[in-house]
């Protein structure tokens, strides 16, 4: 029994029904927002396209912003590299920060990340709750962190914490920015091989920057 027809019947479901259920309002929302727009989309229509009541959706959410956010956690888990991809490798400072760039920007351009970029710039305007849905940029702060330690640690000489956290953050824009808004419609799409090449020559020029950083 799923767990609208527990609802319907007055019945309990089970934790399996629940994180079923769960997960289909989270996409039906997705694929709703993603099309029609978060201003066009209701509490009615993603309850009804999920068959449940607008009270069980209630019990889940406490409005469209609360689902919002929740929505851009769930693009942010599907767009991360699977668990058994390791997120540095390498020998060298250059190598794992240049495999760790293109990570960074193949999640940046894929279809569902591009889109909610283009919900956020279409709507954002009109709708301020959809800046604070993205909860700090959902990611980012785990990437910043990740990229200081490795400079704070690996590069020679290496950077103090805060310098460290600040590099870090501008070569997050560096790497993603441009190709991102290329893809948005910008100036048109890069290929692979121009990705791999932006990724390559970003790199080296942040490093070199970053060695030239006054101690």
């Amino acid at each position: 029994m799923s767990l609208a027809e527990a609802s319907r019947r007055g019945g309990r479901p089970s934790r399996a029904e629940a994180e079923q259920l769960g997960e289909r309002i989270l996409e039906i929302a997705t694929e709703l927002f993603l099309r029609d727009g978060y201003g066009s989309t209701s509490i009615e229509a993603i309850a009804q396209a999920a068959g449940i009541s607008k009270r069980t959706f209630y019990a889940r959410h406490a409005g469209k912003p609360d689902l919002f956010a929740a929505v851009v956690g769930r693009i942010v888990e599907q767009i991360r590299p699977p668990p058994e991809v390791p997120l540095l490798a390498g020998t060298t400072l250059d190598e794992i920060l240049e495999r760790l760039a293109g990570l960074m920007l193949r999640a940046a351009l894929s279809p569902r990340a591009l889109a909610l970029s283009r919900l956020i710039i279409a709507e954002s305007a009109r709708f301020p709750e959809l800046l604070a849905g993205l909860g700090g940029e959902r990611g980012r702060p785990e990437a910043v962190m990740l990229i200081a330690s490795l400079l704070a640690s690996r590069l020679d000489p290496p950077m103090a914490h805060d310098d460290a956290q600040f590099a870090a953050g501008q070569f997050i824009q560096m790497v993603v920015s441009w190709p991102q808004r290329c893809a948005l419609g910008a100036a048109g799409p890069m290929l692979p091989g121009e990705q791999a090449d932006w990724v390559g020559r970003t790199t080296r020029l942040f490093l070199v920057g970053c060695r030239g950083w006054p101690t």
